[in-house]
């Protein structure tokens, strides 16, 4: 029933339910899991990504459109569309990771799309993978204003900071979890002139220190 919801979202009808099955496995629950799936789908959705920002902004030079690329495609992006899909009730998990929530956790989510996005290329090829793609990221690209920089959120948060006249902010190492081959990274970044103190979680320190610098850069906005 959880699948059968989840392709009405995707706007996608496997021919191959067994893809689906897969690339919602955890490697935690056994195999086969949505590992290699999770590397196909990242590979096509890259090159989708890359072509919608291509097709819809003309002016925009290469650097511009790899900056948007990489912000389109980052972790927390990739778990905001997930969440909206309610994937993480759909995730097959073992024990320990529903225990410990990992249905909710942005790099568990993350990587179940984009497996997703995989079984959705081998059920039925590239265009039907281009379809979904564009139909879930309509939303977040809506939202892009060409006039505003896609660069990375450490970088624009420095630039604001710096504009104000204020300290850099500082990143510290709150708590890593998981097993080695499959960590996540919890950082805070703190503004104390600003009285800010914003958490990003990552598959690595520097994507948690982006996430927490796109938070706080919400923060500083408000």
């Amino acid at each position: 029933m959880q699948q059968e919801r989840l392709e009405g979202a995707l706007g996608h009808k496997f021919s191959q339910p067994e893809l689906l099955r897969q690339a919602l496995t955890h490697r935690s629950f056994g195999s086969p899991h949505n590992e290699r799936l999770e590397f196909l789908g990242d590979s096509v959705l890259n090159c989708v990504v890359a072509t919608l920002l291509y097709e819809r902004f003309a002016d925009l030079r290469e650097g511009e459109l790899s900056r948007q690329r990489a912000n389109l495609v980052r972790q927390d992006s990739l778990a905001e569309i997930a969440q909206t899909l309610n994937l993480g009730d759909c995730l097959r998990l073992g024990e320990g990771e529903l225990k410990s929530g990992g249905f909710r956790r942005p790099s568990i989510l993350a990587d179940g799309l984009e497996a997703v996005l995989g079984a959705v290329y081998l059920d039925a090829g590239f265009e039907a993978a281009r379809a979904a793609i564009e139909h879930l990221y309509a939303p977040l690209l809506a939202r892009i204003d060409p006039k505003i920089s896609g660069k990375d959120a450490k970088t624009e948060l420095q630039e604001i900071l710096q504009a104000r006249k204020l300290p850099l902010p500082q990143y510290e190492l709150v708590a890593t979890r998981g097993e080695a081959h499959a960590q996540e990274f919890e950082v805070a970044c703190s503004i104390p002139a600003l009285g800010i103190r914003a958490a990003g979680t990552g598959n690595s320190r520097r994507n948690a220190e982006q996430a927490a610098a796109h938070r706080a850069i919400s923060q500083v906005g408000a």
